[in-house]
């Protein structure tokens, strides 16, 4: 389980008092199945939630049971609010019981409590990758968004040589394992991907965020611009249906299903940077998809497919 996702389930039964797997699972978007096993691993770790059978049934934090939060240390109030921010983004009743949440806090709590809130946005949707271990260095970057502190970083960019960079860090996004850093900087707001990041040195100086900055509306700033750049050609393919996941796989927010097509086919729009990202793609399906057009990335298959001819083709025997 998620530990985001365990606390917006705790959070949702603290404001609602009962739930049902079926309601958890709405909330969530997560299968009914999940929502259960989620609920039964809380049991299981001995948080008192308990089912209650029957018609109106459901889950209950056992007598209506409350988190005290008086007795955290100040690291547990951080590490708290850490996951319930991202988390508590699934409904209203649970933003609700996150402000009551912190207002729970001793006081010399709150401040650093609100700030980790909104030091991490998580992104589901990935842009072609899976799977990458999370970065040593994001732990000393939240402290920093945190503290409001200025770090030194040696980024890697994605051609030349390593470059120094002093930058306010306003946020951090967790794109599916794959990690950003929205920052100030002497040119403006940056993005860093962190995985690029090389070396990390807080330099104990105030490093603020512009007032107002909200975290989630930047970042969608930031894949909006990422995504017309992305998208900057779009290809119409004929393919069978059941293929339609692993083209969506691949291309993401960049697969758009556009209806039958006959023959148990169907219409679907696909985009990227160039007609060759669209090519290189789709080269290795043959004939099992269609590319209807546009005539660049039909060009761009016609000129892959004659390499692999000159360079695989059998030499004709005498």
């Amino acid at each position: 389980m998620r530990a985001d996702r365990l606390v917006a389930v705790l959070l949702l039964m603290q404001s609602r008092g009962r739930v049902t797997a079926a309601e958890l699972a709405a909330e969530l978007e997560v299968s009914v199945a999940t929502a259960r096993r989620d609920l039964e691993a809380l049991a299981a770790a001995g948080v008192p939630v308990y089912p209650q059978p029957g018609r109106g049934g459901g889950w209950s934090l056992v007598g209506g049971a409350r988190t005290d939060l008086s007795g955290l240390t100040e690291g547990e109030a951080q590490a708290l609010f850490l996951l319930a921010g991202p988390a508590a983004t699934v409904s209203a009743e649970a933003r609700a019981a996150l402000r009551k949440l912190v207002r729970a806090l001793p006081r010399t709590f709150r401040a650093d409590a609100e700030a980790a809130t909104d030091a991490t946005v998580i992104d589901p949707v990935r842009w072609g990758e899976r799977d990458r271990p999370r970065p040593a260095v994001v732990d000393l970057l939240r402290t920093a968004v945190i503290r409001r502190r200025e770090v030194r970083l040696t980024y890697a960019g994605r051609a030349g040589e390593p470059s120094e960079r002093l930058v306010a860090p306003w946020g951090l996004i967790d794109k599916d394992d794959t990690w950003y850093l929205l920052a100030g900087t002497e040119q403006g707001r940056r993005t860093f991907r962190v995985d690029r990041i090389i070396q990390a040195e807080p330099t104990g100086r105030t490093g603020e965020r512009p007032h107002g900055f909200v975290l989630t509306a930047a970042w969608q700033e930031v894949v909006e611009e990422i995504e017309r750049r992305r998208s900057r050609t779009w290809a119409t393919v004929l393919i069978e249906e059941r293929f339609v996941p692993v083209l969506r796989d691949r291309f993401g927010r960049h697969c758009h299903p556009e209806g039958e097509a006959g023959q148990g086919r169907v219409r679907v729009r696909l985009g990227a940077p160039t007609p060759l990202d669209i090519a290189r793609n789709l080269a290795g399906w043959g004939a099992m998809i269609e590319v209807v057009g546009p005539r660049s990335v039909q060009d761009e298959l016609a000129r892959i497919g004659a390499e692999l001819l000159a360079r695989y083709a059998a030499e004709p025997t005498g």
